[in-house]
């Protein structure tokens, strides 16, 4: 049973990864799509959490905590840039 309810997420996690990419080719203001590239990289670490619980290693989920930072540092970096024209004072 898990089985199955593990291909689902992944059909669930990949429809909106699609919807995601699509979101930001298509909007026109830069901060849809910043939402939108993190909830990418969300989507992105579910998928490797999903990947790992399904073939039983623990490798995918050290790889989801390091894009989980990666992630966070990269959205905090894009919004000040944003804000204020400039990332580093």
């Amino acid at each position: 049973m898990i089985t199955y309810a593990i291909y689902f997420a992944f059909a669930c996690f990949g429809a909106a990864l699609l919807m995601n990419l699509w979101r930001i080719l298509t909007s026109d203001g830069v901060g849809v799509r910043v939402l939108a590239l993190d909830t990418l990289v969300i989507n992105t670490i579910a998928l490797l959490i999903l990947y790992g619980l399904a073939i039983g290693t623990e490798i995918f989920f050290e790889a989801a905590m390091i894009i989980a930072m990666l992630g966070f540092v990269s959205t905090v970096a894009y919004a000040r840039f944003m804000l204020r024209g400039n990332i580093i004072e």
